[in-house]
């Protein structure tokens, strides 16, 4: 299984696509935080703070991650490779595990980069060190779990098709439906008293919740599921070659 791990990190490092993935991240959170002039600027925000890159982030995740997982899967049965993977003495769980967590490093790795920001506004503050720093340690746990949300996500929908472009947009659809689908849900008030309820199965509401500074053992919980579940999903879908 650790073979496969670093076989998994090694293949997307190697390949062109994932250094353009992590610097588009990086550039995009960068101009927007940075650069244009607009409410994500953290120079005219009016207080030292990274608030705009968790608001911002989240929307980059819907394309990155997907871009991340698409070939997980995908490429393996174009291929031909996943035949020979499953030949292994590695039962079909190890393998997913593997390429999850290889994909869960990858999501840190375009995370670690945007520590600077954090540091330069700690530095900038007037007084030097002006920030909330709980609430920044717990919006970037937050962003942590939720890219491991879309990893899970993205791999699931990387086992329906051997096809790497189908299965990114596969993936957009569901991860950003799981974000922000059941909040628009929520706003047409159908339910009643329900509503508080579907609200509740997004991630965003979870996510915000983390966001506050507060790690709350129930998100925790919820992130832990929505994961589990997706991972067993994609454990479902390897065994259809069987029926």
């Amino acid at each position: 299984m650790f073979t496969l791990f670093i076989k998994e990190i090694n293949s997307f490092l190697s390949s062109l696509i994932g250094y353009i993935v992590i610097c588009v991240f990086l550039i995009i959170n960068g101009l927007f935080l940075w650069v244009f002039k607009l409410d994500f600027n953290i120079l005219d925000f009016g207080y030292s703070g990274i608030d705009g890159l968790f608001m911002l982030a989240p929307f980059v995740f819907l394309f990155l991650i997907p871009a991340i997982t698409m070939r997980s899967f995908s490429d393996e049965k174009k291929s031909g490779t996943l035949e020979l993977l499953l030949t292994k003495p590695i039962t079909d769980i190890q393998i997913i595990l593997a390429k999850y967590f290889a994909a869960v490093v990858l999501v840190i790795f375009s995370l670690i980069p945007t520590l600077i920001y954090y540091i330069t506004v700690y530095r900038i503050g007037l007084p030097i060190g002006n920030i909330d720093s709980g609430g920044t340690w717990g919006s970037y746990i937050g962003l942590l779990f939720l890219g491991a949300c879309f990893s899970s996500i993205g791999l699931f929908c990387s086992s329906l098709t051997d096809k790497q472009v189908l299965s990114f947009i596969i993936s957009v659809f569901f991860c950003g439906f799981m974000y922000i689908g059941f909040e628009f849900i929520y706003s047409f008030e159908l339910f009643g008293k329900f509503d508080l309820f579907i609200q509740n199965i997004g991630i965003n509401a979870h996510y915000l919740s983390m966001s506050r500074g507060v790690v709350d053992t129930r998100d925790v919980i919820y992130f832990f599921s929505v994961i589990t579940i997706f991972l067993l999903l994609t454990k479902i879908s390897m065994e259809k070659r069987k029926w």
